[in-house]
């Protein structure tokens, strides 16, 4: 009886083999273009007034900066090393020994940041709310979202923890464990998987990019869509964007348990010592750097839903006298 799957042999990370083009960067083009068509249909539903034109020179501001943050967050934190930070100049760079590799490694955190600024910049030059723009954008990420974590899929990266339940998926380049240590034998007999002395065993890991495709895009755009925004028309500007930075936050946290915490940094935050193995899921009082970054998502959208449900008070007030 098989106990797990392995990745599909079928899926190819290129679109075209041998050429620079991969399912990846078309991945990210996909999600850009679904957001920007939401966007446009909320707009033209009079959600907000902004010309395709003004729409469009906004996505541009929010992209690049959504990009620049995302890399910048990726190999000045995660990476886990000064490497970076001595060698400024190859932050993007996207070639490796002679041969062109893009730019792999993209923070969604650092995305997010990169993105806020990029939008409060052309606001501001623009004379927008930067509110109610950040409303209907949020409103529409989380489907887009889903195509990012798609590609990862592709990409077969970002994998989960080693679990042994049924759902578990063997990844071709995941790391392989020593049958020298117990715990890495125990489970391979329990999973059936052979091994010979001295030798390395690849387990099945937690499809997490499918989970967050799942949960942080599908879900999370439905209760947006169809829930936060319907009601946002009774609330105040910030209304969406306080419950876009909870939700995904929220739903981004409980699946970082079953998402392996980038080996260069481990747990940030190691409450139970006893289990310090970040491969399997030991202890829930272990936390990631990506946790963190999702409890401050949290933090900050209570916040702003308190700040700007009095600042709404307060301008109703100046109206109404």
């Amino acid at each position: 009886m098989l106990l797990f799957t392995t990745f599909p042999t079928w899926i190819n990370a290129s679109i075209i083999p041998g050429l620079p083009f991969r399912w990846y960067g078309l991945m990210y083009v996909l999600a850009f273009l679904t957001t920007y068509l939401l966007f446009r249909y909320q707009a033209n539903h009079h959600a907000i007034k902004i010309n395709s034109d003004d729409t469009q020179t906004l996505f541009m501001y929010a992209i690049i900066f959504l990009l620049l943050g995302a890399r910048l967050f990726s190999v000045l934190i995660y990476n886990g090393t000064s490497y970076y930070w001595t060698h400024p100049w190859l932050i993007f760079w996207p070639f490796e020994n002679g041969h062109f590799v893009g730019l792999p490694g993209m923070s969604y955190h650092g995305g997010l940041v990169g993105a806020i600024i990029g939008t409060l910049i052309y606001c501001r030059k623009n004379k927008q709310s930067f509110l109610k723009v950040a409303d209907i954008a949020c409103a529409a990420i989380p489907l887009g979202y889903t195509f990012g974590r798609m590609g990862n899929f592709i990409n077969a990266e970002l994998w989960g923890r080693v679990t042994a339940s049924p759902i578990g998926m063997i990844f071709p380049n995941a790391e392989r464990f020593s049958i020298n240590y117990e715990w890495v034998r125990n489970l391979a007999d329990q999973l059936n998987i052979t091994y010979i002395q001295g030798g390395y065993v690849n387990f099945p890991r937690h499809p997490s990019q499918l989970y967050e495709a799942i949960f942080e895009g599908i879900v999370l755009f439905l209760f947006m869509w169809f829930v936060i925004r319907k009601i946002s028309n009774r609330k105040y500007p910030g209304f969406v964007l306080s419950w876009y930075l909870i939700g995904y936050g929220v739903a981004r946290f409980f699946i970082e348990y079953f998402r392996e915490p980038d080996s260069n940094l481990g747990f940030i935050i190691q409450l139970n010592k006893n289990y310090n193995n970040p491969a399997l899921l030991q202890s829930y009082f272990n936390i990631s750097m990506g946790q963190i970054f999702c409890l401050l998502m949290i933090i900050s959208g209570i916040v702003l839903m308190i700040v700007t449900k009095k600042l709404s008070k307060k301008t109703q007030r100046s109206v109404l006298k």
